[in-house]
């Protein structure tokens, strides 16, 4: 189980993790070993998850998220395959800490009276200087 918080466990059954061959550097070690980490969580069918929690992270994820609701981490950032499993292991885990926050409500406000004079006052003066650079029929002859 992985603890996101007090009350939230991940079962790591849910999680999959996909080794393949990483880019960059590695050495003589690079067309041997796959050390890049693919981490797939299927978060519409977690049981973990409540679903309020699921929608924003869905929402967080993003274009990591596919059209099944899978999200997709890739982990390359190491040179080992711990590291980098620890790693993505990580970044989910932060992820799902940030979709358990909610969303502080907006306030509707409205424009003080200084904020509107002032508006006004640039409209004017944008006015005026288009109006000197009107051409009149006087201009033409």
């Amino acid at each position: 189980m992985i603890e996101i918080a007090a009350w939230l466990t991940i079962d790591e059954n849910e999680i999959r993790y996909e080794f393949v061959r990483a880019s960059g550097p590695g050495g003589q070690n690079v067309n041997k070993v796959a050390t890049s980490v693919q981490l797939r969580f299927d978060v519409r069918n977690s049981a973990s998850l409540p679903i309020t929690i699921k929608e924003r992270l869905m929402k967080l994820a993003g274009s990591r998220m596919t059209t099944e609701g899978v999200l997709v981490l890739d982990g390359r950032r190491f040179r080992t395959q711990e590291q980098n499993r620890y790693d993505v292991t990580q970044r989910l885990i932060s992820l799902i800490k940030r979709a358990l926050e909610k969303p502080k409500p907006r306030r509707a406000t409205r424009p003080t009276l200084s904020s509107k004079i002032a508006r006004v006052d640039n409209k004017k003066r944008r006015g005026a200087i288009k109006r000197t650079r009107k051409i009149t029929s006087k201009d033409w002859e």
